[in-house]
């Protein structure tokens, strides 16, 4: 009668995310802490991007009481933040290129944080900003 609607999957630990972003997918993250009145807003939008992008992009949250190892790396000073890491692929110059001839193993692409906010973030902002890192809607149904 009535359907679960899916949920954005929690990760536990740096290294999960580390794994998500090895994908080339857009990483949206949102770190928060149980019993914060804005991280609970934020949670319904995360819950509801997580649903409408699907497989396109990662969008997951990240509890800060239990990852002091991601709060350090990511600099988190308030909940709730957001971060969205995306693959990119570096750039080097005419003379990089030039010694690296003699290399045989190209460098892949680099994960960097493409985007950071604390606070309430309007859903139509991280719609447009996982677009814009290459994420597509999912067809509802």
């Amino acid at each position: 009668m009535f359907k679960r609607k899916p949920k954005a999957p929690k990760v536990s630990s740096l290294a999960e995310i580390e794994e998500l972003t090895k994908s080339g997918k857009p990483v949206l993250v949102d770190f928060y802490q149980v019993g914060c009145a804005p991280c609970q807003v934020m949670d319904g939008i995360m819950n509801e991007l997580a649903r409408e992008y699907g497989t396109s992009a990662h969008v997951v949250k990240a509890d800060i009481a239990h990852m002091p190892d991601a709060m350090a790396k990511f600099k988190i000073r308030s909940t709730p933040t957001m971060v969205l890491l995306s693959a990119q692929r570096p750039k080097t110059s005419k003379k990089a290129k030039q010694r690296a001839k003699g290399t045989k193993k190209p460098r892949g692409p680099v994960v960097t944080q493409r985007w950071r906010a604390s606070g309430l973030v309007q859903k139509d902002q991280l719609t447009r900003l996982l677009e814009s890192n290459g994420a597509e809607r999912v067809p509802a149904g």
